[in-house]
């Protein structure tokens, strides 16, 4: 999915989810831009990282060197459907993605360790990733939270094994 794309696009960067995703695409070398409602600790530490983040709901902060033949688009259903950067982005043809997809995407080829239940999802997936990664196991761990050890929602060791929440 995003083998060839040079830039991605995330509207609702701020999130969680989207934001371990976010890092995992810069680490495979593409370009990331993205747009959230809200300026976070979380933000501005993805923007020291290197990422574009814009807070202005404007198609005028979109960058001209982003096309629908070079950028991949990915969204969280948390945006409205009517968000003016989504209705751009649908209108001119861009390769669109809710959150899910992209992530479905990723672990496809993968051991995935999915963690489910009402409570504890993020300590055990923080544990799992950080046991796999302390032992040099080639994982991947995209968390519901910050590991207070990796200050990351993100731990990257590797591209066989990953987990998920």
């Amino acid at each position: 999915m995003i083998g060839n794309i040079r830039y991605v696009y995330f509207v609702g960067i701020g999130g969680i989810g989207m934001s371990a995703l976010a890092r995992y695409c810069l680490g495979q070398g593409k370009a990331i831009y993205g747009y959230d409602k809200t300026q976070t600790a979380l933000t501005q530490t993805l923007e020291v990282e290197g990422m574009h983040i814009t807070y202005t709901e404007s198609v005028s902060e979109i960058p001209t060197s982003l096309t629908s033949e070079n950028t991949l688009v990915v969204y969280t259903p948390a945006v409205p459907s009517e968000n003016e950067l989504l209705e751009f982005f649908r209108k001119n043809n861009f390769s669109l993605v809710k959150r899910a997809a992209l992530l479905g995407d990723i672990t496809r080829q993968t051991t995935c360790l999915a963690v489910a239940g009402t409570h504890g999802k993020t300590t055990t997936s923080a544990i799992l990733g950080h046991l796999m990664a302390a032992c040099d196991m080639p994982v991947t761990a995209f968390l519901g939270g910050i590991a207070e050890n990796y200050h990351s929602n993100f731990i990257q060791n590797g591209d066989k094994i990953s987990v998920v929440e």
